[in-house]
């Protein structure tokens, strides 16, 4: 579907426009209503009413082959920007932009939270102060391994940290937890001697049980205004509804219900790891911020889950740890995304970055699940998850480099919408060449020009963007899109088999490019005729992909400490777990903690209390934890310091030295040293001569 040619879109206005902001705002009502259901940045007012991507009866879609597309389907052109459709996004402002009047939700320097119609977008390129407009990435559901069986109790001092007799237990600082499938607060393991709850808080982003955070005042004296969406509940509100659980016969859970209550919710895990009774930190405050991010396609339509989100988030808790103290906070963030250059550039990670810079505060992120590359049993299919990296170099003009990207089959039609994104120095001119499966060559797109929703023969299309000098790194950006037809009349997935993307050398000083597919988390939408509609990952073939530097964009930021999977068992980092070094060349990932087989809360579940699951999302919350000890110890260490403790006091795995390593980092997590380190840090001795 060839897009309404609004010059402001396309002439020198549009270098203020991230390519795919563009794509979204070319299309139709009805594919981004589709694609609302995995395009976390986008929110469709009205969804209940049009179409959704299931496999029942009652659904208005058709799946067919191109030959019985009628003529219709076939070169439609967008005359207007459909109404109805909103799209969250950053913006980047310029710096005399501190008194901006443009509707925001959060801010940090010169970035901002907005959420804005798809078709009052001008607006914002006509505001001199707005210098680019990305929207936000979405954000993956976490994938960690749950182990089966009903596990005892871990034992209350398994992670001690100090004596027995003088431990330390992180009284004096938050711990927030920005997370998926809801915060069983009345759970054992966060209640405190008196049988209330240690939460503080907790906002659920996709709830409607009580007011939302807008009219809370924030403490932090800077003109943060609340957030208008959501539902906050308070500690109070909380104890509550444990005091009168036992009374009225029901779990305290269902008193103050959130929008999501999985039984062995991530977020009650995680949460129980970095701060529960039985875990690092357990005299902290927790705080949780819920993100709508869940399983229900038409769930998913109405709400936000992206980038933005998160940005938020780390708002809302920074500003809650003024309003209680102020103290110091740690966050744990154990959701991820491909997209961007993974060189800390991005919106988000430039967002985390600026806030890192005030002392009292640490960030974790967990590296990522997809370090997998081959098959480990007979009929594994995990390494399609890892297979999202290729890099290389074309030596010379006139040279090329192909790369081959398959697309599933097997009698699956893939209704994802499938993203290649290439980075490569910006003294480099590539064109770039895509071959659909069993179809012709399209024309080179050479630097600086674009193909835009580009219908195939069978009615699916293809978006190809050749971007110099990218707004966030100065750096030249390839992105590939490919899209499945979507419409009320039919739907045709995305071409199966190989595709192949190449690189042209047109003018080349370096050469060397990197490439990442954003990852799509394998979801069965149901039957359509005699195949099966499914959003299923993409995947380097081999020959193309790359075993390195595939840790998730979010956990290659700069002063964020990003965890890998340790296999304490074993001694050895999870295969699983995604490696470094980031696109820059930086060393990520910084450390590795305890991910495998980690025994935790399990969430509203009455019949079994406690899991045992596996991942990075398991090893990041023990080093948010440790990270809370070191604060509880010296609250006015900041992140780099933290950053600094925990690289030098690392414990190499076996067979190891103390050089970083592209899976582990720099070693082990040693908490006992991180806490001693930040204990000394302040003594200081005069040498007299």
């Amino acid at each position: 579907m060839s897009g309404s040619r609004d010059p402001k879109w396309l002439g020198p206005d549009a270098i203020k426009v991230h390519p795919r902001l563009r794509m979204i705002r070319n299309g139709s009502r009805t594919v981004n209503t589709i694609r609302a259901e995995h395009a976390g940045c986008l929110r469709v007012r009205g969804a209940t009413t049009t179409p959704r991507l299931r496999g029942d009866a009652a659904a208005p879609l058709v799946l067919r082959d191109a030959d019985k597309l009628s003529g219709k389907l076939r070169k439609r052109k967008l005359r207007s920007v459909p109404a109805g459709i909103d799209v969250s996004m950053f913006v980047t402002l310029s710096d005399d932009a501190a008194g901006w009047a443009g509707d925001f939700s959060a801010r940090t320097a010169n970035l901002r939270t907005t959420t804005r119609p798809l078709n009052a977008l001008g607006q914002l390129l006509d505001d001199p102060y707005v210098q680019f407009l990305e929207p936000g990435e979405a954000l993956k559901a976490p994938t960690p391994l749950v182990h089966g069986g009903s596990p005892a109790a871990p034992a209350v001092d398994r992670w001690r940290v100090g004596s027995a007799a003088a431990h330390h237990d992180g009284a004096g600082v938050l711990i927030g937890i920005i997370d998926v499938q809801g915060f069983d607060f009345a759970h054992a393991d966060f209640l405190d001697e008196s049988g209330g709850t240690r939460w503080a808080r907790i906002w659920d982003q996709g709830g409607s049980a009580r007011p939302s955070p807008a009219g809370r005042s924030e403490a932090r004296g800077d003109g943060l205004r609340g957030f208008d969406y959501g539902a906050e509940f308070t500690r109070a509100d909380l104890d509550a509804a444990i005091a009168a659980s036992a009374g009225l016969g029901v779990p305290a859970q269902e008193i103050e219900r959130q929008s999501q209550t999985v039984p062995g919710s991530h977020g009650t895990h995680v949460a129980s790891i970095a701060g529960g009774n039985r875990g690092i930190c357990r005299k902290a405050l927790l705080a949780g911020v819920l993100v709508d991010l869940t399983d229900e396609d038409m769930d998913r339509r109405r709400s936000f889950y992206d980038s933005t989100r998160v940005a938020e988030a780390i708002e809302y808790l920074l500003a809650l740890s003024f309003e209680l103290g102020p103290m110091p906070v740690s966050i744990n963030i154990s959701l991820g995304t491909n997209g961007h250059a993974h060189d800390a550039s991005s919106a988000l990670s430039r967002w985390i970055d600026s806030a890192l810079s005030t002392r009292g505060r640490a960030v974790s992120v967990a590296a990522g699940n997809a370090g997998q590359e081959n098959p480990l049993f007979e009929g594994d299919v995990g390494f399609v998850m890892g297979r999202i990296h290729a890099s290389g170099r074309v030596p010379a003009a006139g040279l090329t480099r192909d790369l081959r990207w398959r697309v599933v089959g097997n009698r699956i039609a893939d209704l994802s919408e499938n993203e290649l994104e290439i980075w490569h120095p910006a003294q480099d001119r590539f064109s770039v060449q895509v071959k659909p499966p069993e179809q012709d060559w399209l024309p080179p797109v050479r630097p600086g020009q674009f193909i835009e929703n580009h219908q195939l023969g069978d009615g699916s299309y293809v978006s190809v963007y050749n971007e110099l000098y990218h707004h966030a790194n100065g750096e030249n950006y390839v992105g590939v899109y490919l899209s499945p037809l979507l419409s009320r009349e039919a739907i045709v997935g995305v071409p199966a088999g190989e595709w192949i993307v190449r690189l042209i050398g047109e003018e080349i000083h370096d050469g060397f490019f990197h490439a990442w597919i954003e990852r799509d988390d394998p979801r069965r939408l149901g039957p359509f005729g005699e195949r099966e509609a499914w959003r299923f990952p993409s995947f380097f073939e081999e020959g193309t992909y790359v075993d390195d530097s595939t840790v998730s964009s979010l956990a290659c930021g700069l002063r964020v400490l990003s965890v890998a999977n340790l296999d304490a068992e074993r001694g050895r980092v999870s295969p699983t777990s995604s490696q470094g070094p980031t696109r820059d060349g930086r060393l990520k990932p910084d450390i590795a903690a305890p991910g495998t087989g980690i025994v935790a809360a399990r969430g509203f579940d009455p019949e079994a209390a406690w899991v045992g699951m596996s991942g990075t999302s398991m090893a990041s919350p023990f080093v948010c934890g440790v990270a809370a000890l070191m604060l509880a110890v010296d609250s006015e260490l900041s992140a780099a310091q933290i950053h600094g403790i925990m690289r030098r006091t690392a414990r190499p795995l076996p067979g190891a030295d103390f050089r970083w390593r592209n899976d582990a980092g720099f070693g082990e997590i040693d908490a006992e040293r991180c806490v001693a380190e930040a204990e000394s840090l302040r003594q200081r001795t005069d040498v007299t001569p």
